[in-house]
């Protein structure tokens, strides 16, 4: 690692203003992302301001119309909310298989979703829930956030302080991860909501992304079958030494029939 400047942030509003200081200046939240990126030298910050002393920015609200969880809550207290578990089911499943135990209990939803790898849990689950992700400055819809390759629509000096996930009238994540990372190669999430049904892909392509193709089968018929002939198109897709474009675009659709078939 290079050197740098550390701060540990009392309250949002000093994180804020301490990231204004320093255009490269990067929020820690749970670090297992950053500091694996710093120890390699692909990123080398300037200064390091430290979430983890900001209580406002943990917790678990259950409300009629859905579930609201702080940007620095961990995978493992989701995974574990009974209010989670009852409200939206597949989210505290989701929750609970991110990574390994050690990335579970220090990982958190903030960090993933401003992070965006390309084969995060999380994403899936905002995207295909269309949840809000709330910052500092602004609200913001799931369909606006997520641009690119670890690229999100949060500015210079923003913040995630929660995220909100509308309660699904059933809902189902599935995915084929690595053996090792358990990252997902392809992982899917499927969801029938209020403004209808929603797909959302994660390790398939530059950037978790929604199955129009997929969301318009299951709309006429949400069963299994329904999507059993629809074929992703390869073209983009992620293609490495763990599986080519072509596999996971298979995988899409296999591991969309899967959580059709498991969505309560």
């Amino acid at each position: 690692m290079y050197a740098f400047n550390y701060q540990k942030a009392g309250s949002v509003a000093d994180a804020a203003a301490a990231a204004a200081k320093s255009a490269d200046a990067k929020l820690l939240a749970g670090g297992q992302s950053l500091l694996a990126t710093m120890k390699l030298r692909l990123s080398q910050p300037s200064a390091i301001i430290d979430l983890a002393g900001v209580a406002d920015l943990r917790g678990i609200k259950v409300e009629s119309a859905g579930v609201t969880i702080g940007a620095m809550t961990r995978h493992a207290e989701v995974a574990s909310s009974a209010d989670v578990k009852k409200a939206i089911p597949a989210l505290a499943a989701l929750a609970g298989e991110i990574g390994d135990r050690m990335v579970r209990n220090m990982g958190t939803l903030g960090g993933s979703i401003a992070h965006n790898d390309p084969a995060a849990d999380y994403p899936a689950a905002v995207l295909g829930l269309g949840a809000t992700v709330n910052t500092n400055k602004r609200k913001i819809a799931a369909d606006d956030f997520f641009k690119g390759l670890y690229e999100t629509a949060l500015g210079q000096g923003e913040i995630i302080t929660s995220v909100t996930f509308p309660t699904p009238k059933r809902a189902a994540y599935a995915k084929f991860k690595h053996p090792a990372s358990r990252f997902a190669l392809v992982g899917v999430f499927v969801a029938e909501t209020a403004n209808g049904v929603r797909v959302a892909v994660t390790g398939a392509g530059p950037c978790v992304f929604r199955a129009t193709a997929l969301e318009k089968a299951l709309t006429a018929k949400f069963a299994p079958d329904a999507i059993a002939n629809v074929t992703i198109d390869p073209n983009g897709l992620n293609s490495d030494m763990h599986a080519s474009a072509e596999y996971r675009a298979h995988l899409v659709t296999v591991m969309a029939k899967r959580a059709v078939a498991a969505a309560k």
